[in-house]
């Protein structure tokens, strides 16, 4: 019973989600309403309120989930690239520019905090949680396994700079997501220290320039 209640919950809230989703992208933030959620999502204003309790904590929870299908994106670009720092780099952060470029709620947050309305940025870009917190964790749990060779300040390091550096670059993009990726890569690779593991047994890497 306390199974089916949790499947029951977890659908409700992707109805949810899925509603608040589609209103932020076609509205804005600024035209999310609750009981419009509540309505497409077939349910009670009541319930709504007794899921999540205010259009706020709506907002958090579609930033999260968001930012949790961007994180298995980018896994699997970086297990594509596991035997090359730089090219793993690249590859995770033009993925997650490219679809941050795509994707209709993070047109809506910037579109938001560009005309003043800054509350769901701020769940990208300060809060610690879900951005930075989750995707640092992440990142650098993945990199100590992947790439044991760098120290583990210098991984901290490069992990703190490629996120909020990834972050910054979905803001306010600088360049194409393709030349982005590439030079975040490189300031990353740098950060690391790293030396490229050689494919020859045996055979010693090249190190990158300081």
């Amino acid at each position: 019973m306390t199974r089916f209640r949790e499947s029951v919950r977890s659908l409700l809230r992707e109805q949810v989600l899925n509603a608040a989703y589609d209103l932020v992208a076609a509205q804005g933030w600024s035209g999310l309403r609750l009981a419009p959620v509540a309505r497409i999502a077939g349910i009670s204003r009541q319930t709504l309120y007794n899921e999540f309790g205010s259009k706020e904590a709506v907002g958090r929870a579609l930033v999260e989930r968001e930012a949790e299908r961007f994180l298995l994106g980018i896994q699997q670009e970086l297990d594509a690239h596991r035997d090359d720092l730089e090219a793993a780099a690249a590859a995770g952060v033009g993925f997650t520019l490219q679809q941050a470029a795509d994707n209709s709620l993070i047109k809506a947050v910037l579109t938001a905090a560009r005309g003043g309305d800054d509350h769901l940025l701020a769940y990208l870009t300060t809060r610690p949680e879900p951005v930075f917190n989750t995707a640092t964790a992440m990142l650098d749990a993945y990199a100590a396994d992947a790439w044991p060779e760098v120290d583990e300040e210098s991984r901290h390091l490069a992990v703190e700079v490629i996120v909020r550096l990834t972050v910054s670059h979905i803001v306010q993009p600088a360049a194409s997501p393709e030349e982005s990726a590439r030079r975040i890569a490189k300031i990353t690779v740098r950060t690391a220290q790293y030396v490229r593991r050689d494919p020859a047994p045996g055979a010693a890497g090249d190190s990158l320039p300081a």
